[in-house]
């Protein structure tokens, strides 16, 4: 906020965003708050260049994609030299959100992604709670099985009936809620529109939409894939996740970490939790999964400069070499590869490949952000 007119925080709905600006307001003398979910703040930016004019100190704009012609309006307000307020934006959707700031406050604006709770912030001793009941504040909270089953549902009901129909999305909930539910028996998949869209009985391109919506409200990861001239088939379709464990599990219909244990999708539902705590710590920029149509594949790779390092993701005690690891050094000239698994000892398995338990992921903070 010291260093842009604009600050806008992005990220699925409950994941504490609100409760982040609430935070930030206390070092301010001066706050005014316009939540555009109630009707009373959106009658008082009926006209609002001049009520933003007025306005001093920090100025709040909760969940803004609400009411996206603001974004013209504040564009004079950041460049006027006698700007008495700094602004922070909220939104839980990025294609109002993101087209609004790129095309009035591009230059004005940076952007902070908001996850849900991570490892390090609720204790390495808590890993296995975090894995299965997500990382939403109030579901991660939840004092037991039945209360986190009750929020999951409640807030799922809600996404569905309506904060999409808010956003100008005529989809039948229960159309959008079956997809996401398929989605999250290919969660950790290579992405298959077609195939997808036989089981809808709908067209492709209408599952490519149906997924376009999860990811623009940040509940589903697509993961690009990486491809270059290697004389190999490589895989050019992306990978999908669903970003937090929890609602997997719940669409899932798993309602203890026993049962999880013994579900076909236990594996992926590790890759999905371990890759988005990896990516919220090495930022998601220039960040890929790579594949050949033999097998061979690469979790996730993040080109930092001119070096490449390697993350996969192993839910067991022991992680060991693979055929697939020495393919994936020797192709992509990996610098460091990285075996991410649940334990609690940190080895090394090959000269350039080392076992590395979730918990001491932030331990490679040498790896330059972007």
């Amino acid at each position: 906020m010291q260093e842009s007119p604009v600050t806008v925080l992005i990220g699925a709905r409950q994941s504490g965003k609100t409760t982040l600006a609430q935070m930030v307001s206390r070092h301010f003398d001066s706050v005014t708050v316009f939540d555009l979910e109630r009707a009373t703040s959106r009658q008082a930016l009926s006209t609002p260049e001049l009520t933003l004019s007025e306005c001093q100190g920090l100025v709040v704009l909760d969940e803004i994609q609400r009411m996206p012609d603001l974004f013209a309006t504040l564009r004079p307000l950041c460049d006027s030299s006698e700007k008495s307020a700094v602004f922070l934006l909220l939104g839980s959707a990025s294609p109002e959100l993101i087209r609004g700031v790129s095309e009035s406050l591009a230059g004005r604006s940076l952007f902070i992604r908001v996850t849900g709770f991570l490892l390090d912030e609720i204790g390495r001793e808590n890993q296995s709670k975090l894995w299965f009941q997500g990382g939403f504040p109030r579901a991660y909270l939840s004092s037991n099985d039945k209360s986190w089953t009750r929020w999951m549902d409640g807030f799922i009901t809600t996404f569905l009936e309506r904060d999409i129909p808010q956003l100008g999305i005529r989809i039948p909930a229960e159309v959008l809620n079956r997809f996401w539910m398929m989605l999250a028996h290919y969660h950790g998949q290579v992405w298959n529109s077609s195939e997808m869209a036989r089981a809808m009985d709908v067209v492709p391109n209408t599952a490519r939409h149906y997924l376009d919506i999860l990811k623009n409200t940040y509940l589903v990861r697509v993961l690009q894939p990486w491809y270059e001239n290697i004389k190999k088939r490589q895989v050019k379709s992306p990978k999908v996740y669903l970003r937090d464990s929890g609602i997997l599990h719940f669409l899932l219909g798993i309602s203890e970490m026993g049962q999880l244990r013994s579900h076909p999708r236990y594996g992926a539902s590790w890759e999905g939790f371990a890759l988005e705590q990896t990516l919220a710590l090495i930022g998601e920029r220039n960040c890929f999964f790579w594949a050949t149509q033999r097998g061979a594949e690469l979790d996730l790779m993040a080109i930092r400069g001119d070096k490449r390092y390697g993350f996969e993701y192993k839910c067991t005690d022991a992680p060991t070499m693979t055929r697939s690891m020495h393919i994936a050094l020797d192709d992509l000239r990996i610098e460091k590869l990285y075996v991410v698994y649940p334990g609690k000892e940190r080895y090394r398995i090959h000269e350039k490949v080392e076992a590395m338990p979730l918990s001491l992921l932030s331990d490679l903070d040498w790896i330059p952000i972007l």
